[in-house]
């Protein structure tokens, strides 16, 4: 059995994945609050052969939690997180969390995000504005006033580290468990007229686009040398004429 022809396809197979979560990667490296994908590789051995033969995965992607560069927009309606918290908005079926507080207020004062989908306060529901109460002001956390009145509040929400995050448009995500309100704002809160970027590292990035595309080309290169010696043997072993 060509043990080697099926471990170097098993590595092409996962190569080409990473390879299209890079190309992903860098395609959204300028999306406000984009999280990059990241894949996790696991070895799987294999029982059917005598000896013991290790395979890789394709691998399963996760969204990467590293929080973006941060610039200033002077924005009322740009906000920035600090710390590790997440922003909700109501989507399809439940909330969505996202780092990208770029917002925006229809003509009935619903503050939206860039998508157009609503924002929610901490106990989940939609956030409505004065359409004519001029620019708001945002506290560090998450208070909305406008003039004097107190219209709402931004939710912030944490996600915990065992939760399972799935993509859900270009910055948000889903969470296999809902966020926790955050109700410590000591170390974490809301920066207003800032926003931030993707967590994307164009050079890092670019950097292992390289490092895949040469792991690829020396997979192919085993899987022809083993597809070579494979033939000599039946020319060797084969019957004569």
């Amino acid at each position: 059995m060509q043990s080697s022809l099926y471990v170097a396809l098993s590595a092409q197979v996962a190569m080409e994945k990473r390879l299209n979560t890079i190309a992903n990667n860098v395609a959204n490296m300028n999306t406000g609050g984009f999280r990059a994908d990241e894949v996790k590789f696991e070895e799987i051995l294999s029982l059917a052969a005598k000896e013991n033969v290790s395979f890789a995965s394709s691998g399963h992607n996760y969204v990467s939690r590293r929080t973006g560069p941060v610039v200033k927009t002077d924005n009322p309606l740009d906000v920035a997180i600090q710390g590790e918290a997440w922003f909700a908005f109501d989507g399809p079926g439940g909330a969505v969390y996202t780092r990208d507080g770029r917002f925006k207020m229809n003509e009935n004062g619903d503050l939206l995000t860039v998508e157009g989908y609503r924002v929610l306060d901490a106990g989940g529901s939609p956030i409505a504005l004065d359409p004519m109460g001029g620019a708001p002001t945002i506290g560090h956390d998450g208070t909305i006033t406008q003039g004097t009145n107190q219209v709402g509040a931004i939710g912030l929400f944490n996600l915990r580290n065992d939760s399972r995050l799935s993509r859900f448009g270009n910055s948000g995500v889903r969470s296999s468990i809902p966020g926790e309100v955050v109700q410590d704002f000591n170390s974490t809160g809301i920066k207003q007229g800032f926003s931030e970027g993707s967590n994307v590292n164009p050079v890092l990035e670019m950097t292992k686009m390289i490092a895949v595309q040469r792991n690829f080309d020396s997979a192919a290169t085993t899987i022809q040398e083993s597809e070579s010696t494979f033939m000599d043997a039946i020319r060797t072993l084969g019957p004569s004429t």
